[in-house]
């Protein structure tokens, strides 16, 4: 016990405003404190070091002398811990999956990604649960979570706030936001979000000055206390899936999600044609390869029995219908406050994986085929769409700011560069020549990206 409250004292003092020690960075909206950053970098320019690893989703973060971050390797769920400044390996733990899960092809075991008090780690993995490791690599506890049911996998991140560590579960069979005390691995509270009828793969933020927890999920966006767990108040009537995180300001939280006004492509009775006994179900072996179906099947049977009918089809179009694009939320008020406090609602179908980055008052969101976008976050009024004709391709990951710059990074490696403002100019494309799809990390006028293979370091020499 002892140990454990030194680890917790020396916790607070080695994180600093040069550390990004969770997804999004030391303000969950994507910026990093004021420092030099690399405007031109690449293979051969600006690169500080490489270090090989296995692929995964999850971004790392820096805090102290050590960067972490996990992967997965077959069965074995893998935790890293580098030294900062020469990216060599100091420890690696591995566990095994408790409870196999079979996910979309797009997604990984190892999505969500690690957070820290500036000494333990902190991770969480779906197919076992939480795991906190100490400064040496040694497990300090764990807690066991699932086993879980989502077709496309699980995504959100845990966040520390204080002893507290927060974890939001929006996935099947009882999706759940839960506070862990962060010393011993014991539950503190947990909120079942018994009202989800989606998956969700969005990671929540903490509002400091109310002491509450955004946490964004399928179809509506809820406020808890974060002492007790209580709901406090929602938003709902949105569309389903939701992967980018809220962010703060000011008063308001700033949401994007993904929906349609109407359901897209072939109904029930145009993919009956595929019914080969004409049993009126449909079985993934009665439909083509090249059709969405085939791939996406697993979404649509929800029961897992091994056949979509017509009422789990139609339940599954139905969630993509209700407010998507951007939206502003003002904080405050108690129970249903869905017709009293959206401020405003910028109807455009923007990417909905990344989440949008808040940098000097101009909200900047990827859209499809490389298009970036910034808007006004008071009004939502669009200031400037604009792409290159160098960096095209889906941004999958979520952008970073700093010194004035804004960094996307698309799914083939290109890395966008912008000067910074409501009228924001391509300042430099780099080409990093490896897939991307995590998110990058500032930290001391670094810049780490985690590309297929591994995690690369640029900064200034």
């Amino acid at each position: 016990m002892t140990r454990l409250v030194l680890l917790a004292a020396v916790s607070f003092t080695v994180t600093s405003a040069a550390d990004w020690p969770r997804f999004l960075g030391p303000n969950a909206d994507g910026t990093a404190a004021e420092a030099p950053l690399p405007l031109e970098f690449g293979p051969s320019r600006n690169l500080i070091w490489k270090t090989p690893l296995p692929f995964s989703h999850s971004s790392p973060i820096v805090t102290g002398d050590r960067v972490f971050l996990t992967a997965s390797d077959g069965g074995k769920l893998i935790t890293f811990s580098l030294d900062r400044e020469s990216g060599r390996i100091l420890w690696r733990r591995e566990v095994a999956k408790a409870h196999p899960m079979t996910i979309y092809k797009a997604n990984d075991p190892a999505t969500p990604s690690p957070v820290s008090d500036g000494s333990n780690v902190y991770v969480f993995f779906p197919e076992t649960g939480l795991i906190s490791y100490g400064p040496d690599g040694n497990e300090r506890w764990r807690m066991a979570l699932g086993p879980f049911q989502s077709f496309y996998g699980l995504a959100a991140s845990p966040v520390l706030h204080g002893d507290k560590l927060l974890l939001q579960v929006d996935a099947k069979p009882k999706p759940f936001l839960i506070a862990v005390d962060r010393n011993t691995g014991k539950q503190l509270w947990r909120a079942d979000r018994k009202e989800i009828r989606y998956d969700g793969y969005s990671t929540p933020v903490v509002h400091e000055a109310s002491g509450q927890v955004i946490a964004l999920g399928p179809n509506r966006l809820d406020a808890y206390s974060l002492k007790s767990g209580e709901r406090i108040w929602f938003v709902d009537g949105l569309a389903y899936y939701p992967i980018a995180s809220p962010v703060i300001r000011k008063d308001a939280v700033l949401i994007s999600t993904w929906g349609m006004d109407q359901p897209e492509g072939p109904g029930w009775k145009d993919l009956l044609k595929w019914d080969g006994d004409k049993d009126g179900k449909l079985k993934r072996s009665e439909l083509p390869e090249k059709e969405e179906l085939h791939d996406m099947f697993g979404a649509y049977d929800h029961d897992g029995n091994g056949f979509i009918e017509q009422p789990e089809f139609d339940f599954q179009m139905k969630g993509a219908l209700g407010r998507y694009g951007a939206l502003s939320v003002r904080l405050g008020g108690r129970g249903d406050v869905t017709a009293t406090h959206v401020l405003w609602h910028n109807k455009k179908d923007y990417s909905g994986m990344p989440t949008p980055v808040l940098y000097r008052d101009v909200l900047y969101f990827p859209k499809t085929n490389g298009v970036i976008v910034s808007v006004d976050p008071e009004s939502g009024k669009v200031w400037k769409a604009g792409r290159s004709e160098k960096a095209l391709g889906e941004i999958l990951a979520s952008p970073v700011a700093g010194d004035g710059k804004v960094y996307f990074v698309n799914g083939a490696g290109k890395v966008i560069v912008l000067k910074a403002g409501p009228q924001w100019e391509i300042a430099a494309i780099n080409d990093l020549g490896q897939e991307v799809e995590s998110s990058p990390a500032i930290a001391g006028g670094r810049l780490f990206i985690r590309t297929k293979n591994g995690l690369w370091c640029f900064g200034s020499r």
